[in-house]
């Protein structure tokens, strides 16, 4: 379920949030908590509904609005973070047989370099 597929990458992604938000800290780049003037910024003040699948005080999780697999839910952080560089690159992580997991060790893929499109696969 989708619960559990969250809740089994939970540690993961929030301690990237957290690292991620202590660098910010560090290097004097402003990130303003309540999510900034965006789509997601009003998700998190609760200004347009989402279905809710985790909620803390460091990230939310919710169901995407325009599916692109059976399950397909989205993890930001609370505090609006733009970018994580200008260039861009994407985050994926395989899991299981129908996730094309080759090597069964959690591993995360970063991949960049050229234009990307969505939705992947």
């Amino acid at each position: 379920s989708t619960i559990f597929l969250f809740f089994l990458f939970r540690q993961v992604i929030v301690s990237c949030f957290q690292n991620y938000a202590n660098n910010i800290r560090s290097s004097g780049i402003n990130a303003e908590y309540g999510g900034g003037d965006t789509i997601f910024g009003k998700i998190i003040r609760k200004e347009i509904p989402a279905n809710v699948i985790f909620e803390d005080d460091t990230c939310m999780a919710f169901h995407d609005v325009a599916p692109q697999a059976p399950v397909h839910f989205l993890v930001i952080p609370k505090k609006h973070i733009e970018s994580l560089n200008k260039e861009g690159y994407r985050v994926v992580i395989n899991n299981g047989k129908h996730g094309a997991q080759s090597v069964y060790h959690l591993h995360i893929h970063v991949l960049g370099g050229r234009q990307l499109s969505w939705p992947p696969g």
